[in-house]
């Protein structure tokens, strides 16, 4: 901690065909779930899922798609609508998967209302099974989070993940799909066609498509699927969903390799509360610190520092921030939206961004190994399936006090303004689509 300086904080910026069974037991075969009801005098679940299972009996031909809705005819033409925006033409698959998007929450007839100020939960998720259902296994101790809503988002259709997500009863759970996924187009861009470059190929001589980035590497689409997944949850949550588009408040971003702590979400609820008053000028309230191998410092005092990767929040007026930089993140030669965020967009705001957290983690990153290693049972980067995260007492209650006062880190290590980037993202297809995603909804 040799690095910190502590002052009193100060203004940064100015706030501104199954045989005889039952239509239940059909809808399960088909769909691997039972169809839900509202209340037992409402009967629009049980409605949904008998038409949804008329449709998916019709037309069942794509195995990959068992779970997903078939059709919701009253819904916008999804198909005309991206190519007006020059989208990628999507295929059934992508078709389907954001029409799913729009189907309403679970869980409604065991938590019909949410809490008046509640902060919606986004997990972002990839093909690591073992690592969800340590995620979601946290999330089920979490004081409070029957208040709320989580909304998971896989990059994929991927029938284990969705499996641990179908089976999450503890709040209202919604997931959306990445409609334009390399894992859905697979094969053609976004995902990888026969003609693109690879490795450090010359197009001139092998005549072959894309563009390379700054140490002349050409795209590989399951690496720059992370960049994409977040830039779409982030236009979709803010922009997008009928249950969040009108939501100014906090927002809190997780992963599935975060571990969540029983006192996260009170304690985020607290850091919220407080920020206006302790830190007028803090963009973020963060339930970790930025450096992910601590686990705080333990003082009597809130901390302001630089905003972390490892459970952030942030309101509306921050994603129009950001939103309005979406050329510098769209165009910044790195796959990690992070460390882009870091060197590119949080500069350009012209002063620091700060973030509001306690002394003492509320959640915890965990894993072995990288997001493209680990898929499956047998090559699993967690030993023996367990994760060995001790939870104190003091971890299952709020822990942040209203009096405390706060200390401030200064000029903390890290990437910054100047940092050229990692690359894996100079293909110009890249930068399209990403810029296209910030204006799916405007």
């Amino acid at each position: 901690m040799g690095f910190a300086v502590f002052k009193p904080l100060k203004p940064l910026i100015p706030v501104a065909a199954k045989g005889e069974l039952s239509v239940k037991e059909l809808f399960f075969e088909v769909f691997g779930t039972y169809p839900f009801t509202y209340s037992d005098s409402s009967k629009i679940g049980t409605l949904l899922g008998v038409s949804l299972l008329i449709v998916s009996l019709r037309s069942n031909r794509i195995p990959a798609l068992r779970g997903l809705d078939e059709d919701l005819s009253r819904s916008v033409d999804i198909q005309s609508s991206s190519e007006k925006l020059n989208l990628p033409k999507q295929n059934e698959f992508s078709i389907r998967l954001e029409k799913q998007n729009r189907l309403p929450p679970r869980n409604i007839d065991l938590y019909p209302k949410l809490a008046k100020d509640h902060i919606t939960i986004v997990l972002c998720v990839h093909n690591r099974p073992q690592y969800l259902q340590v995620v979601v296994k946290s999330l089920s101790k979490v004081v409070g989070i029957s208040e709320t809503l989580l909304i998971v988002s896989p990059d994929g259709y991927f029938k284990e993940m969705n499996k641990i997500v179908e089976g999450i009863k503890f709040c209202q759970v919604k997931q959306i799909f990445a409609p334009y996924s390399p894992h859905v187009f697979t094969d053609r861009f976004p995902g990888v066609s026969l003609n693109d470059c690879k490795g450090k190929d010359d197009a001139g001589k092998r005549h072959c498509v894309g563009n390379p980035d700054q140490y002349g590497n050409h795209r590989s689409p399951k690496i720059v699927s992370l960049k994409h997944h977040w830039w779409w949850v982030m236009n979709t949550v803010w922009d997008g969903l009928k249950e969040t588009r009108g939501h100014d408040g906090h927002i809190l971003f997780i992963e599935e390799d975060h571990f969540i702590y029983p006192n996260a979400y009170r304690n985020l609820q607290l850091l919220v509360s407080l920020k206006p008053n302790k830190c007028p000028d803090c963009y973020a309230a963060n339930l970790a610190p930025c450096d992910v191998n601590s686990r705080g410092e333990g003082w009597d005092s809130l901390i302001a520092e630089r905003m972390g990767n490892v459970g952030y929040a942030f309101d509306r007026t921050v994603w129009r921030k950001i939103h309005r930089k979406a050329k510098e993140f769209c165009f910044f030669d790195d796959y990690n939206w992070d460390r882009t965020m870091w060197a590119t967009v949080y500069p350009s705001f012209g002063s620091p961004v700060y973030t509001l957290r306690g002394p003492r983690t509320s959640a915890v990153h965990f894993g072995k190994c990288g997001l493209h290693q680990g898929q499956g049972q047998s090559n699993a980067c967690i030993d023996n399936g367990l994760v060995n995260i001790q939870v104190d007492d003091i971890d299952k209650v709020a822990n942040i006090r209203s009096e405390w006062d706060i200390r401030v880190y200064h000029n903390q290590p890290g990437y910054k303004a100047g940092f050229k980037g990692w690359g894996c993202w100079g293909d110009d297809r890249d930068h399209q689509l990403c810029l296209n995603f910030s204006q799916m909804y405007h």
